[in-house]
């Protein structure tokens, strides 16, 4: 049983858990929690180590967890509960932590549907987002300049392993894919239904606190809105991407049943 702070594994995930910088020199994130290391699992992660307590070991989920983890390679390592509980994270220590690579899936090499993040600093926002995108079957989940690391931990519990499934990365705008981008604004003309999203698009959605940036607005095609009731003036960015990606979806699965 790991019983010291000073074990290098538990140093490792406390940093991942804390430290964007640490996140991208080691090249590995933290997943908390039997959820997500499932679904991670599941999307074809593989971890490189777990720390579990004997709580989790004893419970429902854990026997069959554990032995998926250690199916797929990774070294299953006892923690003391209370070195557990001071790891950095959820307000409820879960009982089991997974260290693994950063995923690195591939985009396909002509997207026809995008979605690109702007400036978004929110995590959880940022998480449900790329939850969504992966539903939704996005080829290519790009974050531009500004917007917040995905491998926060917050981001990464959000996402529920669509971090996982769908290529996400930061791209610098001029490295984006030759699609038309479509920005969604509030006071745009073009209702999100009147678009025709069967057609080769990346849809952009800003970050909610200072919106788009320069680069978005001086290269975007064209700019479509969500028509609010009650004098709401506006969904966040998750919910907003939602409604117009499905909408994308639904377009795009008519067309091929036509």
């Amino acid at each position: 049983m790991i019983t010291s702070p000073q074990n290098p594994r538990i140093k490792l995930a406390r940093a991942l858990l804390t430290q964007r910088k640490a996140r991208y020199r080691e090249q590995r994130c933290a997943l908390e929690g039997a959820r997500l290391i499932g679904d991670a699992l599941d999307a074809g992660a593989v971890p490189d180590f777990a720390l579990f307590t004997a709580g989790f070991a004893g419970s429902d989920l854990g026997p069959g967890l554990l032995e998926a983890l250690r199916a797929a390679g990774a070294d299953c390592l006892e923690v003391d509960p209370a070195l557990m509980d001071a790891l950095p994270g959820v307000e409820t220590p879960p009982g089991i932590l997974a260290v693994c690579p950063l995923p690195a899936l591939d985009p396909p090499a002509h997207p026809t549907l995008a979605l690109v993040v702007d400036r978004l600093a929110d995590p959880g926002n940022l998480g449900a987002i790329l939850r969504t995108a992966s539903a939704a079957g996005v080829a290519l989940i790009a974050l531009a300049p500004g917007t917040v690391d995905p491998y926060n931990p917050k981001t990464l519990r959000a996402g529920m392993g669509a971090h996982f499934r769908a290529p996400v990365a930061f791209m610098k705008w001029e490295a984006l894919p030759p699609l038309p981008l479509v920005l969604a604004e509030a006071d745009a003309a073009t209702d999100y239904t009147a678009f025709d999203w069967t057609q080769p698009a990346a849809l952009v959605i800003g970050g909610e606190a200072h919106g788009f940036s320069p680069e978005a607005r001086q290269r975007a095609a064209t700019r479509v809105r969500i028509p609010m009731g009650r004098a709401t003036e506006s969904l966040n960015a998750a919910a907003a991407a939602a409604v117009i990606l499905f909408e994308a979806r639904r377009q795009r699965e008519a067309a091929e049943h036509a």
